[in-house]
């Protein structure tokens, strides 16, 4: 016959130890797949390449959103933007204060990660998509401010077509 106290100890492991440790489980479970979920993610999508000025904070925070909606982002710091925008065939009017490279596309300024992420997956014949100049409300222009503002589809040839509208 087992001893009264080996019985104690076998019901309070069954009662409370028990789903405690299935419990640490089941998190350490869940806490796994969402990190190989993120990483399948990123896996999925092309690197991005960002030039930008040292001194920009807006910048920094589109980088920082488009990190959180799953792009790895390599940073290339420069005083003198105008020659990347240049060599990218940005036209004047559509210039912004970064450009960004992803998959053989152009991305300048301002443009939600959602609609490069549609870009990506629909492949249409263009150069990249625009936001030109810096409105408010945009990803890395959070100030409690919303402008009206339009993602623009660019062609090589400077011609646009509106690819996503905001407020």
């Amino acid at each position: 016959m087992k001893s009264p106290a080996l019985i104690v100890v076998a019901l309070f492991f069954a009662v409370f130890a028990a789903p405690i440790v299935t419990e640490s489980a089941q998190a350490e479970s869940t806490q796994a797949e969402s990190t190989q979920a993120k990483s399948t993610r990123a896996e999925s999508l092309p690197a991005m390449t960002v030039w930008k000025s040292p001194n920009c904070g807006c910048c920094a925070h589109w980088v920082a959103h488009m990190r959180d909606n799953g792009f790895t982002v390599t940073v290339k710091e420069t005083e003198d933007l105008g020659i990347v925008k240049k060599q990218s065939a940005i036209p004047d009017r559509l210039q912004s204060c970064h450009t960004a490279k992803v998959g053989g596309y152009v991305i300048e300024g301002h443009v939600p990660a959602k609609d490069v992420k549609r870009l990506l997956k629909t492949r249409p014949q263009a150069h990249g998509l625009a936001v030109p100049g810096m409105p408010s409300g945009s990803p890395g222009m959070e100030n409690g401010q919303y402008d009206r503002y339009d993602v623009l589809l660019f062609k090589p040839d400077g011609g646009t077509t509106v690819f996503g509208s905001y407020p």
